[in-house]
Order: C-alpha cells, then structure tokens, then sequence
C-alpha cells in the first residue's frame, strides 16, 4: 500500500506523526507538503493529495488541517475521491467498509495524535466490504459522472422567493 500525506500549516504536526508511524509500520508514504508550520492554503494540498490518489498512483491519501474540514471538502472536488473526516475508529472502520473511502481526513486541533494514530491505523486496515455498499459507491460516483467535465455550473434554486 502506498499512502499520500499532506497538511496545512494548521495540521502539519499531526501530519508529521501520522508519517512516523507510516514509517515505522512500513507503509510507504509520500509527503505533498507543507513541509512546516508557516500559514498556507489547505485547498493547494488536498489537491495534491487527491490527484495522486484519484490517478491511482497512490492507494490511499490522509490529509491533516486544523479540523480536517477544509481538507476534505477540497479533497471530495477531485472525481473518484471519497473522502471521510474522521475524529473517532468507529467512524474510520465504517468509512472503509462502508463508504470505501479513499482518503481520510483528520483535525489537529480536535484530537490528539495517540488518537489519531488509533484511527489511522483502524481506517488502513480495514477493507471495503462490497455488498450492497458497493451499489451506494456506483450512486456516488454516477452523481460525479453527471457533473463532470461541466463548463457551466448547476444553479441550485433559492428556499424563499427574494423577499
């Protein structure tokens, strides 16, 4: 398995020991930056991380911010990236089995990094479990297919009429 890493500034401690135990466990890794705690832009990195995975060069991406929301909200534009953020192993293991969730997203300032490690480590061992997952998955990335390759965007209609 290979695994791509990035952060912004307000993950990049997280991402650091997130790499260390990849590291220590084995597991290849690549680091798409930052590369240290000056202020920079979370879409620039997800990017990064989610084409890498979406072009199949890498299996699997983790991306650290602050609370691992802009992260993943920047990840899941990319076609083909399911995208989790995930704060407990629960939902780790059910992103997985469930939703076969590509990259995991994860929130320095929300949880510690000996939970982190407990999650990052429950969400690459667990598998996807096809089934009747599987059909909700083909439903994912047929919403994609709808909307890809689009020059215009979808104009959503306003909840009240303008006044």
């Amino acid at each position: 398995m290979r695994v791509a890493l990035g952060s912004d500034h307000g993950g990049f401690h997280l991402k650091m020991a997130i790499k260390d135990y990849l590291n220590r466990q084995g597991i290849a890794n690549h680091d798409f930056g930052t590369y240290n705690a000056e202020s920079v832009d979370y879409p620039d990195y997800a990017h990064k991380v989610a084409a890498a995975v979406a072009s199949g060069e890498y299996d699997r991406g983790i991306l650290c911010c602050g609370t691992g929301i802009g992260v993943c909200i920047a990840a899941n534009k990319v076609p083909g990236i399911r995208a989790a953020l995930c704060h407990d192993t629960f939902s780790a293991r059910a992103a997985r089995e469930h939703n076969d969730a590509n990259i995991l997203t994860l929130g320095e300032r929300v949880i510690g990094p000996g939970l982190a490690l407990e999650i990052v480590d429950t969400w690459l061992k667990a598998e996807f479990s096809g089934g009747r997952h599987a059909r909700r998955v083909q439903k994912i990335s047929a919403i994609e297919d709808q909307y890809r390759g689009r020059e215009d965007r979808v104009v959503v209609p306003c909840c009240h009429d303008g006044k």
